[in-house]
């Protein structure tokens, strides 16, 4: 205790006499201790008169000391000065309030609004003083009266946060989008704003209203903008179909011939499974972009959406597909996403890795730079992994994190140099690698590397021989090589060879993953529940909770059991990886509003 007190002596003789004033009259009026703060701020006041905030901190200790008459005295004498800033006017005002002396508070707000037809640049200072003290409506007159008499003036954002306060949800859109139109503030802010107050719901009366206004707008004055806006709540509606007809009428009415934005609403439609909506974007694309890479990646994603459910005939269609393009665009540097592509689909869908291995071998062979060499060598490797070529693509893998040390491919190489070693059985050496990545700055490869630590590690110490642990490895391998029934017949003999073991629970939620895959959801929910009954304060309780959640609001029609898994996370997996997630599902299917 004197230790402090010296110290705060000290640094109050190492500032000015005022500055220890200053300071001292702050730290007294933040602690509540008004009859001292209030001494402090006279003497400022007396010797720093035209001070409006050794003033206004004068004014405010008054108040708290409920010394009203003081304090009229003084904002009387203030407003008399020549040089009378406006808001003090307010602060009397407002001091009458204090005493339910309505009518002459309402005197001294109407003085202060009068002040700005005199001077519209205190339109800002006024109208601040009115929303401090929650008179909004007085806040409104200010900043409106302010800019109809200084144009270049703009408090829209201010009007806008009134009126939302307000609920005149209508008034506040429009205000936003004139900052909008206006281009004075960002746009990306100003749609975070209004993001807080629509849903996913296109019934929701806020999304209902917002698009009355933007139609409105887009009627008076037809400017582009307006589609753009339109186009981005049909993207928050998940409506992609309609998004898309604005985007048409955006890319016909400019004289640009870039499709990012067409593209951009295209991989979104594709990541929420609207495949219908994402075909006829890519197809437009593909119809009207005279730039080849750019129709060569719609190209692409059209084959991915054909992919989605194969059978033969598809996969005879997509091969031919690829020959096509492979013949149009040939072995380029500037087309190895189509090398790649063509190099997956064979290895993983045709299970024919080896002309895979080849082209992008060959491929290696063409100048490109470093990063773009390194997607070519993790995408071979994964071939060489399915073709169970392990120390092959070790190499490969190994290059790319040599080469890349501290970019999250190099992460990535080094989680499937881990992946690797665990198929091929070297634990040992997959746990090394593993332990450097926990603290990846990919939160998913930190996660990933966690799991795959704690499976290794757990069920070594209790098997010396680590049979079970090889039947698992054994088991992801052949559910890498999409060998499906394969992997869930092992991992059926895991369950029934190795019962009571640590592996237990890992071998139940990879065999539920599988069943999902092949829609025995039944089946899978039985393991999942399993998990979170048998195994509820393991590692892998929260995946088991939050696959349980996905399960029932994806695929079985059952918002409240969803619910009541995702509720489980929040309140009992804290730190999981999926809180975040299980948190914005679980309040859109109780109702609340989501940004």
């Amino acid at each position: 205790m004197r230790f402090l007190l010296f110290l705060i002596s000290f640094i109050l003789y190492q500032i000015p006499i005022q500055a220890q004033e200053d300071f001292l009259a702050k730290q007294y009026f933040n602690d509540g201790n008004y009859e001292k703060a209030v001494i402090f701020y006279e003497n400022l006041v007396k010797k720093n008169p035209r001070r409006t905030d050794y003033s206004e901190g004068l004014v405010a200790c008054y108040q708290q000391l409920e010394r009203y008459t003081d304090t009229e005295t003084f904002l009387l004498k203030k407003i008399n000065e020549t040089y009378a800033f406006p808001t003090f006017y307010i602060e009397l005002g407002y001091n009458y309030t204090l005493q339910d002396q309505s009518q002459q508070s309402t005197t001294y707000y109407n003085k202060a609004l009068q002040k700005i037809e005199e001077n519209p640049n205190f339109g800002y200072s006024i109208g601040y003083r009115f929303q401090k003290y929650a008179l909004l409506d007085y806040a409104i007159q200010a900043y409106t009266r302010a800019m109809e008499l200084k144009p270049d003036l703009n408090y829209d954002f201010q009007l806008a946060r009134i009126y939302g306060e307000q609920g005149n949800i209508e008034k506040m859109y429009q205000a936003y989008l004139n900052l909008i139109v206006d281009g004075r503030t960002s746009r990306s802010n100003i749609l975070r704003s209004i993001d807080d107050f629509i849903s996913e719901e296109p019934s929701n009366p806020n999304n209902i209203l917002l698009r009355k206004v933007l139609l409105k707008n887009a009627q008076k004055n037809p400017d582009i903008v307006w589609n753009e806006l339109l186009s981005w709540l049909f993207v928050q509606q998940k409506q992609y179909g309609s998004a898309f007809n604005q985007e048409k009428a955006i890319y016909k009415r400019t004289e640009s011939s870039s499709m990012d934005r067409l593209n951009s609403l295209g991989q979104i439609a594709l990541e929420e499974k609207d495949y219908e909506s994402a075909t006829s974007i890519f197809e437009f694309i593909v119809e009207n972009s005279n730039v080849p890479v750019t129709r060569l990646n719609a190209e692409l994603n059209l084959i991915d959406i054909e992919l989605v459910e194969t059978n033969n005939k598809k996969l005879d269609n997509v091969e031919r597909q690829f020959k096509e393009l492979v013949n149009e665009y040939g072995n380029q540097s500037r087309t190895l996403q189509l090398q790649i592509a063509y190099a997956n689909f064979l290895t993983f869908k045709r299970e024919n890795p080896q002309p895979a291995i080849s082209m992008l071998k060959k491929s290696l062979e063409l100048p490109m730079g470093r990063t773009v060499k390194a997607y070519v060598k993790l995408a071979l490797g994964d071939i060489l992994v399915f073709d169970q070529k392990f120390n092959q693509a070790l190499i490969y893998f190994t290059q790319v994190q040599k080469s890349l040390k501290n970019d999250v491919l190099g992460q990535d190489a080094r989680f499937k140099v881990a992946q690797t070693s665990f198929y091929k059985g070297d634990f040992d050496w997959a746990l090394t690698q593993l332990k450097v990545l926990r603290s990846s700055t990919s939160q998913l490869i930190a996660n990933d590397a966690m799991q795959l630590s704690l499976l290794i590690s757990d069920n070594s110490l209790e098997d010396s021989t680590q049979t079970a642990l090889k039947k698992y490895a054994r088991a992801d391998l052949l559910a890498y090589q999409n060998k499906n029934e394969e992997a869930i017949d092992a991992l059926e003999d895991i369950l029934q060879n190795h019962k009571g073991e640590k592996i237990e629970d890992e071998a139940l939620l990879k065999q539920a993953e599988l069943l999902e895959a092949k829609k025995a959801y039944s089946d899978a929910e039985f393991n999942y529940k399993k998990i979170v009954e048998f195994y509820a304060d393991g590692i892998l309780a929260d995946d088991a909770h939050f696959a349980l959640g996905e399960l029932y609001r994806t695929k079985m029609d059952d918002s409240e059991k969803a619910k009541e898994h995702y509720e489980k996370i929040l309140y009992n997996y804290q730190d999981s990886y999926y809180f975040p997630k299980a948190r914005k599902h679980f309040r859109r299917l109780r109702g609340d509003a989501i940004n």
